[in-house]
């Protein structure tokens, strides 16, 4: 996804959370070394639900989450809970089309788990409409007695959006069938100090005596891009670099790098739904800036001062530009990335909204992916179980952290204290590290049922995997983000809880028409930024407008704007 690859990285990235003692969280002082040391009456361990094998279909992609798991760390699964874990990953173009395919056969395992950053995003039309047809089971009565997922039925613990449009909404009365992930303890709780957006190469921002802070517009971008092609600067190969390229991950879906050309931006570019300045909630189409856009995007086509792939190239081709530095300024990435620790990549601006100046806005919780249990599935409260043991502190410390005295020691508190020869092979070797079997290492298995209620300093000691043991591993990000003014944005940042514009599609009744030009809308944008001439290019959008119209646009509209009336359904734009 796929910047849900922050998504990756703004969910994938998120996990630890609840401690075994059954407090809020706060001290994990004498945490026994392990829970498994504890057993039931019946001489097996506390944490045993069931001898049996548990399989789970990931609709997700591959660079995300990985079918292998290692031996010893399956043999751990299953001597503290007798389940034989096992899941397997749906191969597909795009992740959405294998949940389609999966969900249309019906012919699914134990359990299922799918991208879902937000009750707006596509997969939730797919999945709320397997639901309403049964395919699902009831998963409210299997999270009462649990120790973390019972959290979820508490009142205030989800974000309004996840507990009244993706698990609890109202016409299940009560009932849940798809369980949201990657939920934060505490509401506004960050996980780690994420920058991410465009970067500049350091070393040409500073030939041209640049301060990549002080870009704001897509006009200084404009102009700063003439600058660099003026500059006749090399990427590693000694090549001529491009001025502006795509981002890290390259533009699956439509990508419209809404945070490079964000004054040009009316609303995400998975949303386009936006208020103005006098409350009137408009598309993008319904707007100046669509047309904006594409002149600007035209302009700096005609002038080669941007890639002629800016939005069709795929992941592998774009990522080996990003490290061959062909790309002056990178549309997308993230202070986290391996590659460029050494900071030879800069953030730039960030850019002003179409509204005014930047204000960082974060949500007061938030969630990425999601699991359910199809209604064939024998004996479903043993996989909740399994999940509840995965969010718990032992399991998160087992699809985390690995094996204890094989890849980390605890110290007196409890805190997992990573072993200096896993992470060398980690830098070294990262392939074979990944083999290791946890999180740790990239191997994120456990994220799918177990990353949720998290709060990562309070529970393990550290922000980020091996931090305590090597603050190294994350100075290169931190110093980006105080680079970047990090600290400062977060404390004048605006916290919001609500609900994405979209994220009633599901109660529309012409949703499939709607959905239908909304995706037209996105791939026609894009035609229009390719096209021959402004003349062509409006022709296409106004077509596209037409087609939402007719799809029931203007009604679709209406109703957010009702919702946004009433205190208890406002919307987040």
């Amino acid at each position: 996804m796929s910047r849900q690859k922050w998504l990756k990285w703004v969910a994938a990235p998120m996990v630890l959370a609840f401690i075994l003692t059954g407090c809020n969280g706060s001290s994990n002082e004498n945490v026994s070394k392990t829970a498994a040391n504890s057993t039931a009456a019946n001489g097996k361990p506390a944490t045993w639900i069931a001898d049996r094998k548990i399989k789970g279909l990931v609709f997700m992609g591959t660079d995300d989450y990985t079918e292998d798991m290692n031996a010893e760390v399956k043999q751990k699964i299953k001597d503290l809970t007798g389940i034989d874990f096992e899941i397997q990953i749906m191969k597909a173009n795009r992740s959405i089309e294998g949940l389609t395919a999966g969900l249309t056969s019906g012919d699914l395992p134990d359990f299922i788990a799918f991208y879902l950053n937000n009750s707006g995003r596509p997969e939730m039309k797919l999945v709320l409409k397997a639901a309403r047809d049964g395919m699902f089971t009831d998963l409210t009565p299997l999270m009462k007695d649990t120790k973390v997922y019972s959290k979820y039925l508490q009142n205030d613990y989800l974000p309004t959006d996840t507990k009244n449009s993706v698990m609890f909404r109202p016409e299940f009365k009560g009932s849940s069938y798809f369980v949201h992930m990657n939920i934060p303890r505490d509401g506004g709780y960050l996980t780690r100090k994420y920058v991410g957006g465009p970067y500049i190469r350091k070393d040409i921002a500073e030939a041209l005596k640049i301060d990549p802070s002080q870009i704001k517009t897509t006009d200084q971008l404009y102009k700063l891009a003439q600058q660099i092609k003026e500059g006749n600067f090399k990427d590693k190969n000694g090549k001529n670099v491009y001025p502006i390229g795509p981002g890290y991950w390259g533009t699956g879906n439509n990508k419209d790098y809404s945070i490079l050309f964000s004054d040009l931006m009316w609303g995400s570019d998975d949303q386009r739904i936006y208020q103005d300045a006098n409350g009137n909630i408009l598309h993008e189409a319904e707007t100046d800036f669509a047309m904006k856009k594409v002149e600007y995007m035209q302009k700096l086509f005609k002038e080669k001062l941007i890639n002629t792939e800016m939005f069709t190239m795929d992941e592998s081709r774009a990522t080996e530009n990003v490290l061959n530095g062909s790309f002056t300024i990178i549309g997308d990435m993230h202070n986290y990335q391996d590659f460029n620790q050494d900071g030879h990549f800069v953030p730039l601006g960030p850019l002003n909204k179409v509204n005014g100046p930047y204000q960082m806005q974060v949500d007061y919780k938030s969630g990425g992916s999601a699991w359910a249990i199809p209604s064939k599935t024998k004996n479903p409260q043993d996989i909740v179980k399994l999940a509840d043991f995965l969010a718990s502190r032992e399991g998160k410390l087992l699809w985390r952290y690995g094996i204890e005295g094989r890849d980390y020691t605890l110290d007196a508190k409890g805190n997992p204290i990573v072993k200096q020869s896993v992470l060398d092979l980690k830098k070294n070797s990262p392939n074979e590290a990944k083999k290791l079997g946890f999180a740790g290492v990239g191997n994120n298995w456990g994220e799918l049922l177990g990353s949720t209620d998290i709060k990562n300093e309070a529970d393990f000691g550290e922000a980020e995997y091996g931090d305590s043991v090597s603050p190294a591993n994350s100075a290169g990000a931190l110093a980006i983000a105080k680079m970047w003014n990090w600290d400062e944005k977060r404390a004048n940042a605006k916290i919001v809880d609500g609900y994405t514009p979209l994220a009633f599609m599901g109660e529309f009744k012409n949703v499939t028409a709607l959905q239908a030009a909304l995706d037209n809308y996105n791939v026609n944008l894009v035609k229009a930024y390719y096209s021959k001439d402004l003349t062509e290019a409006k022709k296409i959008l106004d077509s596209s407008l037409q087609q939402l119209k007719n799809a029931g646009m203007d009604d679709y509209l209406k109703l957010l704007s009702e919702k946004n009336a009433d205190p208890k359904t406002k919307i987040k734009f």
